[in-house]
């Protein structure tokens, strides 16, 4: 289990409560105790600690627990010959284990776990009386006692664990590991972190790789000077960097497609609850239980509720984007101007430090206000799970920071047409925000988690009046509680930290790609910064915050489309920004160079819309694989199909042979 032997005790939850002192005569009460009892109960493997202020239960599960619950699940695993059947205990062989020699992966696991918790239920037919520091409270039949503590407050949180061998091998391989600089081991990411985070280390590897030519390019464009000749040479470059683009994001379908058929990813796993832990999910958008119930009675009447439902859903998902876009244009693009606008005229340097400052201030809480806004849309709206969920908001969110971080650059570049102010404006953008992110992205984790420590201590000291001495943390779960979470800046409902670093990534992609012709060593320094975002991104992961819960979306999601987008709005700027370089006196006259910028400017949108064509997204060896798997399976089903229409014709003439000479005699 976990990579490690599967006999071998691995504690992968950890539930906290209040620490308390509690009578022998009160045990059998206690709801805690019962708690531990039911834990136990259901096969799973307990621990007990006490912290300095609460106590911290820790969970373990055999193989043959997590096995017998997916069973109970209805869990479906990739079988030997390609096929995913659901799974049975006693047919484990039957079943591919995961590249680390694992049955089950992380949020596999993790989805048991969830099930054994969550799924103590009060089984009686009457309410259930426990106690916890004198308060009564009823458990009532039918509900989960977690939930339930949930609810009064009792059980504080609950959270993955660290496994310590696992993460100490990860930090020596991975986030220490600067030799190679964009190698990384995805397989074991993957068996630790589960697909999203494995995903995401992986795209950002192979955007990393891909950035040399760019970057290289970029730097010769910089440190040579052209004269003349720049007039051919940014044209070339363009167009270099846009088919570099296209190929990258064709080249990473292959490579997403492959990594899928080497984790043999079925998307069996309900990604509705791939991430969270609470068990209180919002509703999947699956057709209603009346609808369900009452198909069949009239096809007619089914397929018109059926229809309106749909329809009603799309409506609402197109009203609440009319409701971001109006928002995005009557509010922030006024206010995104007049900040662009003011910064142009000031001369003073110290009043426009001011007024970034308080530019700065003012759209983080636009933006708060926006996600927030989002958020209340998006549960009104029909989605499948909640990965539709977390797409829909990277959508609307998304709007807000591109309006937020290249307006006042679009201003700059095509309204005063200043090469020089552009150049710094991307610089400052660019560098000095992507150098600042990094600082604040790695050093408010620890700063979050030395003020945990020191509120701990306090406490502990004011609870025990007299206690001097040093205070130490003795248990390992104890700090990992006090740790950050791995969550979105912008929302914990429906995104986790993933949704910071792609956004990190598409708003330097989109710097970079839409105004590539003003400033080519751009790229250079976007390699860079990427190489050290592996490396701060792990240690991040493995030492700042607590193991994130998995989650089991296969693809980048929302995040692939954004950046398609980036790529046409950057063929659109380039070529508004050769035009300018070409045209300096501001004629726009239909000149020769005009209007190859033109034709150009088509020629790249054919390129991008007819270039999957050339570049199939699946690798050849997964779609002979795939081919393999399914004749497989087809042969099977129709044997036994065969065999079973054979066995039934046997017994139905046997029984006709027996019943014929009575009925013969009854006819004579």
């Amino acid at each position: 289990m976990n990579g490690v032997p599967e006999d071998l005790i691995v504690y992968e939850i950890a539930v906290v409560v209040p620490k308390r002192n509690l009578n022998e005569e009160n045990k059998g009460y206690d709801c805690v105790e019962v708690l531990v009892n039911e834990f136990r109960n259901v096969g799973l493997i307990v621990e007990r600690v006490l912290g300095l202020s609460d106590e911290f239960i820790k969970l373990a599960a055999p193989l043959e627990t997590l096995g017998r619950v997916a069973a109970k699940m209805q869990m479906k695993k990739t079988t030997h010959i390609g096929i995913d059947l659901q799974f049975e205990w006693e047919e484990i062989k039957a079943f591919v284990r995961q590249p680390d020699g694992s049955l089950f992966s992380w949020c596999e696991r993790f989805q048991c776990y969830r099930h054994l918790i969550y799924e103590i239920v009060n089984k009686k037919n009457s309410d259930v009386t426990l106690k916890f520091d004198g308060k009564e409270i009823q458990w009532e039949a039918g509900e989960s006692l977690l939930q339930r503590l949930e609810l009064e407050g009792i059980v504080k949180q609950v959270f993955p664990l660290h496994d310590e061998i696992k993460r100490k091998k990860l930090l020596r391989s991975w986030a220490l590991n600067w030799w190679d600089f964009t190698a990384q081991p995805i397989d074991e990411i993957y068996a630790y972190f589960g697909t999203k985070i494995a995903v995401y280390f992986a795209f950002l590897e192979m955007y990393t790789r891909w950035m040399i030519f760019p970057a290289t390019f970029g730097l010769i464009l910089q440190l040579i000077d052209f004269g003349s000749l720049k007039l051919l040479v940014f044209p070339a470059f363009f167009i270099s960097i846009v088919l570099w683009a296209v190929l990258f994001f064709q080249f990473w379908k292959r490579k997403n497609s492959a990594l899928s058929a080497r984790w043999h990813l079925n998307f069996s796993v309900s990604t509705s609850e791939g991430y969270k832990l609470s068990g209180r999910e919002w509703n999947s958008l699956q057709p209603p239980l009346e609808l369900v119930k009452n198909s069949g009675i009239d096809k007619t009447k089914e397929k018109e509720a059926l229809q309106r439902y749909e329809w009603f859903g799309y409506l609402k998902r197109f009203r609440n984007d009319v409701i971001i876009i109006l928002s995005i244009i009557c509010l922030q693009l006024p206010f995104e101007l007049a900040y662009a606008h003011l910064y142009e005229v000031l001369k003073s340097d110290m009043v426009k430090f001011g007024l970034t400052v308080v530019y700065l201030l003012v759209i983080q809480y636009f933006t708060k206000i926006g996600g927030k806004i989002s958020i209340r849309l998006i549960k009104h709206e029909n989605n499948e799970n909640t990965e539709y969920q977390a797409d829909s908001l990277v959508y609307k969110v998304f709007g807000l920071y591109f309006m937020q971080s290249y307006i006042g650059v679009f201003y700059h570049a095509l309204l005063h047409r200043n090469f020089m102010t552009l150049r710094q404006v991307l610089i400052q953008r660019l560098i000095l925000y992507e150098v600042l992110e990094n600082l604040v992205e790695n050093s408010l984790p620890y700063l979050k988690y030395s003020y945990k420590k020191y509120r701990a201590v306090r406490n502990k000291k004011k609870r025990e009046k007299g206690l001097i001495g040093k205070i130490q943390f003795a248990t390992r779960v104890e700090k990992e509680y006090l740790k950050p979470t791995y969550s979105a800046s912008i929302s914990e409902e429906l995104e986790d930290g993933l949704f910071d670093d792609f956004l990190e990534l598409a708003l330097q992609f989109g710097m970079i790609m839409m105004f590539a012709c003003a400033f080519p060593l751009a790229f250079a320094f976007s390699a860079l910064n990427n190489i050290a975002e592996m490396r701060t991104d792990a240690l991040k992961l493995l030492a700042m915050l607590r193991r994130p819960v998995p989650r089991a979306a296969a693809t980048i999601g929302a995040w692939l489309n954004i950046f398609q987008f980036l790529i046409l709005m950057s063929i659109c700027t380039n070529s508004a920004l050769l035009v300018w370089l070409y045209d300096q006196e501001g004629k726009w006259k239909l000149e020769p160079g005009l209007a190859a910028i033109l034709v150009m400017e088509h020629v790249l949108l054919l390129i991008k819309f007819g270039f999957s064509r050339f570049v199939p997204e699946e690798p050849a060896w997964v779609r002979a694989k795939r081919m393999k798997n399914a004749t497989q399976a087809q042969d099977m089903c129709s044997k036994q199909l065969l065999r079973t229409i054979s066995g039934r014709e046997k017994a139905f003439g046997g029984y006709i042979r027996r019943k014929k000479p009575v009925g013969t005699n009854k006819t004579q």
